[in-house]
C-alpha cells in the first residue's frame, strides 16, 4: 500500500467523486469502488482487477459530499485497518 499522510498539501476540500478517485489511485493495483448508502455514510469495496472478486467491502464509513484532506486520510486509513485485520474463510485460504 501507499504512504497516506501529506495530502493537506494535495487539496484542501475535493467531492465524494473526486475523493473516490484519490482512493481508486491510493489502492492501485487492486480495484477500489465506493458509494454513498447514505446521507453521511458509504459502502467501499475493494476488488481484484482481473478476476471482479471482492476482497473486502464496508458500510457505514462516515463521510460527505464534500470532504477535506483529513476525511478522506481517515477513509483510506479504515480500509487499511479493515484489510490487514481481515481473515478469509479456511475454504478460501491457499494451501502449501
Amino acid at each position: 500500500m501507499k504512504q497516506v499522510g501529506n495530502m493537506n498539501k494535495v487539496f484542501s476540500k475535493v467531492t465524494f467523486p473526486n475523493a473516490c478517485q484519490l482512493m481508486r489511485w491510493h489502492f492501485h493495483p487492486m480495484g477500489f469502488e465506493a458509494s454513498m448508502d447514505a446521507p453521511g455514510s458509504m459502502v467501499a469495496r475493494l476488488f481484484d482487477r482481473a478476476s471482479g472478486e471482492t476482497l473486502i467491502a464496508i458500510a457505514g464509513i462516515p463521510c460527505a459530499t464534500v470532504m477535506n484532506a483529513a476525511d478522506v486520510e481517515r477513509i483510506i486509513e479504515a480500509v487499511e485497518d479493515e484489510l490487514e485485520s481481515f481473515v478469509p474463510p479456511q475454504s478460501l485460504r491457499v494451501v502449501n
